[in-house]
């Protein structure tokens, strides 16, 4: 180890719109929502991650939540900044002499412009980084999915997290054909909540929605058809009621939204050459992120494109355990870092 080693903390970050993972010396340290409460007289942070979800929604006035990220991309850069200051102070800096510069390696979804990914690194800046490496979200998915991304052989990732779908088709450590489209996890709430409003005329919140999708959300037909009764707003007299939905009327709710990524899927596939298209057939598509958890989803693609569908063995810790592993290998992975490269 040399003497900049020694004053330096490496740190890998999957900054999710849903939740904020960091992870140092090959260990998740920080799994947190990404969200902040933030007094507005005094400026000051009241919590971050789930301590600030828990007050989503529940706050007096002069204090708000704040989700930082929308679609992936940064909605609210001060907001980010103060998050991201908050969660690397959760990783502590045990054994160093003096508080240590800190080397990065950022996820990003392919399709961000460059404003947005200049809004990331300069988050990451303010927030006292001193390297900032960024690499693409499916890229770190495949890796961390354990797809052979450095071989001459294509490997199809589909990663759905919070704020984005990401599809790539992979081959000898770069994309060959991608696709990014800003529907995923948090699309899915609202076309739930747009559903239960025009149908029942009652409003639910965002939690609520989260909780339905993820109690009895599907995206195929079951054996076995699940309800659940649920708590709102009634729109025509502003009185609290409650209904029971069901998972059909949910999958109904969601057709709209996963027919987006089964587009996205589909115009990725047909923009792969002919050979790597073959790989795909032999190894078939692999599943990452939250939304690969929704019932059925993998059944539903297989059914749209014939392809062999697979679930990751941990669809939630693909980016981060790809991202990490980056870090780790940085010399291996050139290829697949963004070429925006800064250095201090």
């Amino acid at each position: 180890m040399g003497l900049f080693s020694i004053f330096t903390k490496e740190i890998a970050i999957d900054l999710g719109t849903a939740n904020t993972v960091i992870l140092h010396n090959n260990k998740v340290v920080v799994d947190e929502p990404s969200i902040i409460a933030i007094d507005q007289k005094t400026k000051t942070v009241k919590a971050v991650g789930k301590k600030a979800l828990m007050m989503e929604g529940r706050t007096p006035p002069g204090i708000i939540t704040i989700r930082p990220l929308r679609d992936g991309v940064i909605a609210d850069f001060q907001a980010t900044e103060l998050m991201l200051r908050e969660f690397i102070k959760m990783t502590g800096s045990k054994g160093y002499f003096f508080p240590p510069a800190l080397k990065m390696v950022i996820c990003i979804p392919s399709g961000i412009t460059e404003v947005e990914e200049r809004a990331v690194r300069d988050s990451a800046e303010q927030a006292g980084a001193k390297e900032v490496r960024m690499i693409h979200e499916p890229m770190a998915a495949a890796i961390g999915a354990g797809l052979p991304t450095n071989e001459a052989a294509g490997s199809m990732i589909v990663d759905i997290g919070g704020g984005t779908s990401e599809v790539a088709v992979i081959s000898m450590g770069g994309t060959v054909a991608s696709r990014s489209v800003r529907c995923a996890g948090d699309e899915f709430d609202a076309a739930i909540i747009n559903y239960i409003k025009k149908k029942y005329n009652l409003l639910i919140g965002e939690r609520t929605a989260e909780n339905i999708k993820l109690d009895i959300g599907s995206a195929f037909p079951s054996e076995k058809e699940e309800s659940l009764e649920i708590k709102g707003r009634n729109l025509l007299n502003g009185l609290p009621e409650n209904i029971t939905v069901t998972s059909a009327e949910i999958r109904d709710a969601l057709v709209e939204p996963l027919s987006r990524v089964i587009e996205a899927i589909k115009s990725t596939l047909e923009e792969t050459p002919p050979e790597l298209s073959a790989d795909i057939i032999d190894h078939g598509i692999t599943l990452s992120g939250g939304g690969a958890l929704l019932r059925g989803l993998d059944k539903l693609i297989n059914r749209e494109t014939g392809m062999p569908v697979y679930i990751a063995e941990f669809p939630l810790d693909c980016v981060a355990e790809g991202t990490g592993r980056v870090l780790e290998n940085i010399d291996a992975y050139q290829d697949a870092l963004t070429d925006n490269v800064k250095y201090y």
